[in-house]
């Protein structure tokens, strides 16, 4: 139970200190307070959990006529819908959001991946084994 709770709240600072980050990076991403950051960082995941495969799901025949390019605007759309429900974030259009979520997800990946235990090792089986 604690390995779990402890797992989404790493996830969760992961995906806040991306937002601050991208925030800092992009002008037309801004947070009006850090309530309002860590408020969009759970949102997000969230987001990212229910909302982001029923897209995938729904748009499968373009994302494969598009090669998966159809995938970048499903994160920008996710984006865009966790800023219009979050009060105090602000995204100024579809193109902010879209290289912000190139963004956060190259950041978010790259701060997990210098986190100690998180570097899976994949065998040819389809098996995982943390190191």
């Amino acid at each position: 139970m604690t390995a779990h709770l402890y797992d989404f709240l790493l996830h969760w600072g992961v995906m806040s200190l991306s937002l601050w980050v991208a925030s800092y990076v992009f002008n037309g991403l801004t947070f009006s307070s850090k309530s309002s950051l860590l408020v969009s960082a759970l949102m997000l995941g969230f987001a990212n959990a229910i909302v982001r495969p029923i897209l995938v799901f729904l748009t499968f025949p373009l994302t494969l006529l598009t090669f998966g390019l159809f995938l970048l605007v499903i994160n920008a759309l996710v984006i865009m819908l966790v800023a219009a429900v979050v009060k105090g974030f602000k995204v100024s259009g579809f193109w902010t959001a879209f290289f912000a979520s190139i963004f956060i997800a190259a950041f978010s990946f790259f701060i997990e991946w210098l986190l100690p235990g998180s570097h899976p090792v994949v065998f040819t089986t389809g098996n995982t084994l943390s190191i």
